[in-house]
Formats: structure tokens, sequence, C-alpha cells
């Protein structure tokens, strides 16, 4: 089979390999149909992710008909069609019992993110995110070994297209999680920073929760531009307005908005100072999302945090979160739990996540679509690749 497979920093290429095969009675084989390229595969293309290895196979977005299974998988069957949650979770350990599926205890036998972890199992495995997440091969490829498979895959329906419910793989949910841990509700005010595509399915979900007024913070003018005619955002562009936070208080009384997301992550674009501080290893990640979500937050108001950080960040400013009281919530997405619900709303026409695709190629010209993601000035939201 043809897979996109990673070589090194900005090194990714499709290769041809060996056919994936089932290993345990509870696997399946997925022959792709479609699969999409995510923000945080671009972490892993600019070599910011450890624990990876050449020839990795990358993606965790996917979705396919199912071509075989192992004698004890109950949840599909051949034939079926079915989106695959990028968290790999085993349904049974005392954090899937409790439906935190990003948590699970079982499926994952790389060492995790946390610095401090100590005694802790590490989360859930995830597909085609390095061996820190149990070096599980990924999505873009022609076929997908799925394991736990009677835990997350979910049928399809025919009448709904692939590009209508390929995100409930990941982006979707995840900005849905975003938005229910930030506490959206009617009427609710909301600042997401970071109008990439988790930022705009959050804004999506706010809509679809009542929320009232959504400021949407970037530097892509493209991107702001989709987002205010898409979602009725109030764009904030941080390349023209230095101080996004400031901007947001002067717009809510002085007061803040109830909540902030954070949908950029460790990669966030900072000040000099704060590059430089990364780039000396005096923080692990760049806080410069973070911070101004704590600044643009009302007291008592919740920080939610769906982008991707790792190790440490100088001058967090703990303790202007503490004197204001926010509530921060934060992690991977337990998706397993959350797709069902989406993908009532999907056939319901409440939620079109598919309008966010600017980009549909093959499989085969993975490579160049990567390259095409990384710049932005390629006025780029979504790619969707096919076999």
């Amino acid at each position: 089979m043809r897979a996109l497979t990673w070589h090194g920093t900005r090194k990714v290429s499709v290769d041809t390999g060996a056919d994936p095969a089932l290993v345990a009675a509870d696997d399946i084989i997925v022959r792709v149909t479609a699969t999409a390229i995510c923000g945080s595969d671009l972490h892993i293309s600019r070599g910011k992710i450890p624990g990876m290895e050449a020839g990795d196979i990358l993606g965790h977005e996917f979705m396919g008909i199912v071509e075989d299974t192992g004698p004890e998988v109950t949840r599909v069957k051949r034939g079926d069609r079915v989106v695959i949650p990028f968290v790999i979770a085993c349904g049974q350990c005392f954090h899937c019992l409790l439906s935190e599926h990003a948590a699970c205890e079982n499926t994952n036998a790389g060492s995790g993110a946390a610095v401090n972890a100590k005694t802790i199992k590490p989360p859930a495995a995830l597909f085609g995110y390095s061996h820190m997440y149990g070096g599980i091969p990924g999505g873009q490829a022609e076929l997908v070994r799925v394991p736990n498979a009677n835990v997350g895959p979910l049928p399809i329906p025919d009448a709904l297209s692939d590009e209508q419910v390929l995100f409930l793989s990941d982006i979707l949910p995840t900005g849905y999680q975003a938005v229910v841990n930030a506490g959206i509700g009617q009427g609710s005010s909301v600042a997401i920073f970071g109008a990439g595509p988790v930022g705009l399915m959050a804004a999506a979900c706010a809509r679809m929760l009542g929320a009232e007024t959504v400021f949407m913070v970037d530097h892509l003018p493209h991107r702001l531009a989709f987002a205010r005619a898409t979602y009725g955002v109030i764009p904030i562009d941080f390349d023209k307005i230095d101080d996004p936070a400031m901007a947001i208080l002067e717009a809510t009384a002085g007061r803040g908005v109830d909540a902030s997301i954070d949908a950029v992550g460790f990669e966030a674009k900072g000040s000099a100072t704060e590059t430089l501080l990364t780039n000396l290893k005096l923080e692990g990640s760049s806080g410069k999302a973070l911070r101004q979500c704590i600044a643009a937050t009302r007291r008592c108001g919740t920080v939610s945090v769906p982008g991707v950080y790792a190790g440490f960040i100088h001058g967090f400013l703990f303790g202007d979160a503490f004197d204001k009281g926010l509530t921060f919530k934060m992690g991977q997405t337990h998706v397993q739990g959350i797709m069902p619900k989406l993908l009532e709303a999907v056939g319901e026409g409440r939620l079109s996540p598919e309008v966010i695709i600017s980009h549909r190629m093959k499989l085969a010209d993975a490579a160049q679509a990567y390259e095409m993601f990384n710049t932005p000035e390629r006025d780029c939201r979504k790619i969707v690749l096919t076999p």
C-alpha cells in the first residue's frame, strides 16, 4: 500500500510499503476513503514532536470501509463505513469507564509527554503521532490497522458524505470539547485564539450552543475573513493589533469575556523575546496565546486549552490567574463519547464542518499538501486527501 511517511524535519514522502495485517482479535483493517492533514501534523513535520522514527506513517483524521475484522470484533462488520477516532482507548480501564478515553491506561506503550509523570501511566495511544503516543501507524494511507475496534469506530449512514463526517475523527470533537469545557451556553461571550481548523470548529460549536459574542484572534487575514463570514465572529488581527486582550477588554466594558479558548498551543507566534526563550529552552512552549487568554478572560471565567503544549512556560502569570479566580480545563479530546452526539448534529444540519475545506488533493500528492499547509500565503484552511 501507499502511505505518507516521515523522514525528518520537513521531510515527508508518499512511499509504498506492506499492507497492514490483523494482530489482535479485536483489530480491524480499514480501507481509507478520506483522510485529512491536521494542524498538529504540522508540529511533527516541523520537527517539534520527539519520538518520531524514519518511515513512521502520519495522520490521525481518517475514515473508510471495514475490509477485515478480527474474530472478537462485534461493533462493526466488513463493508461498514466508519469514522475512526484519533484516540485509541480500551473501554475497560479506570479512565475509560469514566468516559475519559484520552486518558486510557492500556493502549500506549510509549512514555507520553509529561515531564514530571512519576508513576502515573501515560495517556492513550494516538494514531500517527510519535512513539511517545504508541507509535501506531497513522491514517494518511490506503489501509490502516485499527486496534481496539470495539471501542471507537463509528458507523456512518449512507445519507451523509465523507466530507460531512470526516472531521468527527478529531477537530470537530476537539472544538466541541473546548467549548463545553469553557462553559459556553446561551448568551455567552468567548474569545478564540487561533483561526485554524480547531478554532473554526470551536466557533461553529460555540454558535450551536448559543454563544452571543465570539472574538477570534489570528494573524492570517484569509482565515479571519472566512470566520467572520461563516460564523459571525469579531476578528482581531494581531499583526495589526499588538495586544488583542486589551482590544477584547475595551469591547467588553473592561470586564473581559466569559471564557477564552487557546486553539493555538505551543507553536504560538510570540514576541522576539518569547521566541528567544523557546529557542534557548528557557520555556518548552511559547506562552503567548495562553498569556493573552488569561488577560482577556473576566474574573471567575474559564480558560479552555485544546491547543497542544509540552514542557514548561516562562512567565505563566499564575498569580494573575489566581487573582482573577480563573478555571482552567485542557487536554486531549475524549472523542469516543462525543462522536455520536456530533454525528446527530451533522445529520440534523446544526453543524456543517465540511465548509472549512479549502483544498482537495490525492494521497499521492500528500507531500505537496504538507508544503502547502505549511505556507500561510497559500490561503489554506483544511486539506482533505483521497486515495
